[in-house]
């Protein structure tokens, strides 16, 4: 086994049943793992410098296909069901020796990185793959040890990226060939069958989602900036609801873009890069992200190009809607080098409602903004999947049910304390539609949001009178400095209110039946928080 690069550790591959690898790159950098990748044909450099790459038949998450092993030290702790699907020891067992007897054919690639900037709570992650642009991806995505810490980097958690390994359902007890494998217990994770690189950097969210909450800190998935004053905002939401736009605000240092943690110092950040959507990326509205599209260091994945002039379009949704963009933060003119803030003064939650009902902001009671936290709602559109011709509620709790551990409420009650401890302003802030459904009405312009949240965040809200929303309960501010005042109220923008009525009641009942499944596991106060 031959090795070459920066091999920082003292704690060699060996460790973790890897003997025979015929050659280990340690800790390659950017420059030395582009040639490897374009050598090995795993991608290529297009315009202006980013490495495009394909990640084959899978786009996306493969959900269905995670599964934590259910051993002695964690199986109390784990929310188990359709999220957490349980494998056992001995299947474990099996699975993991075919997978580290296949990783020794391979040349592998190791990046020893942090996941989490603040010293206290970060987790030294081992992470191997077997093509250079998923190490790449490795580097981008999370922190670097300094000179110092590199030379005795100790990895307290293993995950092994092994696309081309897949998964046999009726040896391992998996579904596809695709299969994500947690152990607790081991401390280690593996990614086998998809080359989608979200398939790494959501798996090491989903055990900081473990870690965290069993040291006292809050895992969240959400982004997080902080202003001159120091004053730190978070926002909550799902893909497609604006968190990374939204974010990287010109007049706001970026702390993150997807994933933190909140304990007794503050907010942290757990990534070191970020990795966003890109399909119809816009110069104009989202100029700090188009240009990160357009740098050396980023990853383009299943962007199309024209193989002439390797320009990039990133309107063409020819691959895929999810097509993604991983760049380092440092590719971010305006951000806060420590990774860390404050406890944040604003929290606002970010919905695309595509029926058009919510307001496109109001303020929230604690008490709501434990419903709407535990609701996590947005709304599919016509066009986003097979077979959805309206838009479809979708909840998914606190904003990140698929890499959520604990049980909901574990996450929820840790909020709803931080909330009243530190006295956060809550708000709900709809991104989605307005003068009507998907179809009718049209999607709210970026700017009148970016002014609405500009605006909540510097405290330019607390003076302006309300409006209760008869049906959801929420307040909705009556005025907002250049923003019309009828956007404000949705029903207002309606032609047709009759039909804005009859719409507003059923997305009522689909909140309600939703919340059903937390009836008797919250207090009454955070049940009668929702709407009428």
């Amino acid at each position: 086994m031959q090795e070459y690069g920066k091999k920082f550790s003292d704690y060699g591959v060996e460790r973790h049943g890897i003997t025979e690898s015929p050659f280990v790159y340690w800790n390659l950098t950017p420059g030395e793992l582009y040639e490897e990748a374009v050598q090995r044909s795993e991608g290529l450099i297009v315009e202006d410098g980013p490495l495009l790459v394909h990640t084959g038949k899978y786009t996306g998450r493969s959900p269905n296909d995670k599964f934590i092993v259910r051993e002695r030290t964690s199986e109390d702790k784990v929310w188990w069901g359709n999220v957490n699907h349980p494998l056992s020891e001995d299947k474990y067992t099996d699975f993991s020796k075919r997978f580290i007897s296949y990783v020794n054919t391979q040349n592998i690639f190791v990046q020893d990185v942090y996941a989490g900037t603040d010293p206290e709570h970060r987790l030294a992650v081992r992470l191997i793959s077997n093509t250079a642009w998923q190490s790449l991806y490795a580097h981008n995505m999370f922190i670097q040890p300094t000179a110092e810490e590199q030379e005795h980097f100790n990895p307290q958690f293993l995950l092994i990226s092994c696309p081309s390994f897949k998964s046999d359902p009726q040896i391992d007890g998996t579904n596809s060939e695709v299969a994500v494998v947690i152990n607790f217990g081991e401390q280690t994770a593996f990614v086998a069958g998809s080359s989608y690189a979200g398939e790494i950097k959501k798996t090491i969210f989903t055990i900081m989602n473990y870690l965290m909450p069993n040291k006292g800190v809050l895992s969240m998935h959400c982004s997080a900036n902080i202003g001159e004053k120091e004053d730190a905002a978070i926002l909550f939401g799902l893909s497609g609801t604006g968190k990374t736009t939204l974010s990287t605000d010109p007049d706001r240092r970026l702390i993150g873009d997807d994933e933190h943690g909140w304990g007794k110092h503050g907010i942290f950040n757990f990534e070191g890069g970020c990795y966003a959507k890109v399909i119809n990326l816009s110069r104009e509205d989202e100029p700090e992200i188009f240009a990160a599209t357009h740098k050396f260091g980023t990853i383009l994945e299943n962007v199309v190009y024209e193989p002439e002039t390797r320009k990039i379009d990133l309107n063409d949704n020819g691959i895929t809607e999810n097509t993604r963009a991983s760049y380092p933060l440092s590719s971010i003119d305006n951000i806060e080098d420590s990774g860390r803030g404050d406890h944040p003064k604003n929290i606002i939650f970010l919905t695309a409602d595509a029926f058009g009902i919510l307001p496109p902001i109001s303020k929230l009671t604690p008490q709501q903004a434990m419903y709407h936290f535990l609701s996590g709602y947005t709304a599919k559109v016509a066009g986003t999947e097979k077979g959805i011709t309206e838009p479809i509620a979708t909840f998914s709790t606190c904003f990140g049910a698929p890499f959520m551990v604990h049980q909901p409420t574990v996450y929820a009650n840790m909020l709803g304390d931080l909330i009243k401890k530190h006295k956060v302003n809550c708000w709900l802030v709809n991104t989605g539609w307005s003068g009507g459904a998907y179809g009718v009405g049209s999607r709210m312009k970026i700017a009148y949001t970016r002014t609405m949240v500009h605006t909540a965040i510097l405290g330019e809200l607390d003076s302006v009178s309300y409006t209760k929303d008869v049906v959801f309960g929420v307040f909705v501010p009556d005025t907002c400095e250049n923003v019309p005042c009828e956007v404000l109220h949705p029903r207002q923008t309606w032609d047709d209110k009759k039909a804005y009525d009859e719409t507003a009641a059923r997305l009522a009942d689909m909140f309600k039946k939703n919340f059903e499944q937390f009836r008797g596991g919250v207090p009454s106060e955070i049940l009668a928080a929702g709407p009428k």
